[in-house]
């Protein structure tokens, strides 16, 4: 046989491997993670620590089902952590005792987080101006508005009722779980079952492509951004929640947790690729590895360090695998 057909012949038998690592990495690499922290700790593997890396990990799930929608349109969004915090000081300001029923502040911290995100998206969309430079503008503009509304001060004195939306457990499952589920499934519909998710897709496939075919990049945009600000939104008023308490520095660093869930679950930063489930894994990867090396007594520095080499390494391996033919 000449060399060039075995080489041919090898380069054929490589790509099943290649894709098959591409699409089931992330739940190689989720199951091997449970597997080295439950032998390195024994608590690891309790059903209290379970189900409080569930709750744990609902904020930051939420977050990021409303950020993959914008990272597959090759967008950026920084203002998801500052947008909790605003949404959480609206919210609970509108929770005190007989202040009014429940469904009150809960959707106007959801509200207010929509209108941010309608904003980053309209600016971005007609100011054509970089998501990047939008976002982190908002950012700033978002928490020096949760800190005037709140004085600066964290609000207090919350209802039950809305004590319970966070802190509550339903068949001794937290709430915050059920609510993550929902909100993940509602992307699953949006993103696989939806005319708008194949336009989301389109949009970072290649934007003048879909341009030319008709679709409305505009409102598509403003879309997911409103998006993004929604979700963000709803965990502000979970957080506020179950915390029992409106804080206007709540949510630093937020951002940076719900991408590198989002790039981890294997959604690709130039946009076009990527899952809800995908992102799914990618929040519980990082809720579980934070509860591992705290329950193994390891430095928050050094964990810093850690999520830092995890997410340069989902995305080279992103880089690799699309390389493949």
């Amino acid at each position: 046989m000449p060399l060039e057909t075995k080489v041919e012949k090898l380069r054929k038998m490589d790509v099943p491997v290649s894709s098959l690592l591409a699409k089931y990495g992330i739940y190689i690499a989720f199951a091997v993670l449970i597997a080295v922290l439950s032998i390195s700790s024994d608590s690891f593997l309790s059903v209290r620590n379970i189900l409080n890396v569930l709750r744990q990990s609902s904020m930051n799930g939420i977050i990021a089902v409303g950020m993959t929608f914008v990272i597959i349109t090759g967008g950026i969004d920084l203002s998801v952590g500052s947008i909790v915090a605003l949404s959480a000081v609206t919210a609970t300001s509108l929770a005190h005792p007989n202040s009014g029923p429940l469904f009150l502040p809960i959707a106007v911290g959801i509200g207010v987080g929509m209108v941010a995100g309608f904003l980053n998206g309209a600016i971005i969309s007609f100011g054509s101006i970089a998501p990047f430079i939008v976002t982190l503008g908002m950012m700033t503009i978002a928490r020096g508005a949760a800190l005037v509304y709140s004085g600066g001060r964290p609000i207090i004195n919350l209802t039950d009722a809305y004590n319970s939306v966070g802190g509550g457990y339903l068949l001794g499952i937290p709430i915050p779980a059920y609510l993550f589920l929902g909100v993940a499934l509602l992307g699953v519909f949006i993103l696989s079952f939806n005319r708008f998710g194949r336009h989301v897709y389109a949009v970072g496939g290649n934007e003048l492509a879909a341009r030319v075919s008709g679709l409305n990049i505009n409102a598509i945009k403003i879309g997911v951004y409103s998006l993004s600000g929604m979700f963000a939104g709803f965990a502000g008023v979970v957080l506020s929640s179950r915390v029992m308490t409106g804080s206007p520095v709540a949510g630093v660093g937020y951002e940076l947790d719900a991408i590198a869930a989002v790039v981890i679950g294997g959604t690709s930063l130039s946009g076009g690729i990527g899952s809800i489930q995908g992102t799914i894994i990618g929040a519980l990867i990082i809720g579980f590895m934070n509860n591992g090396l705290d329950l193994l007594n390891v430095s928050s520095y050094y964990q810093q360090i850690v999520k830092g080499v995890i997410i340069i390494a989902a995305v080279l391996l992103d880089s690799k695998t699309k390389g493949v033919k």
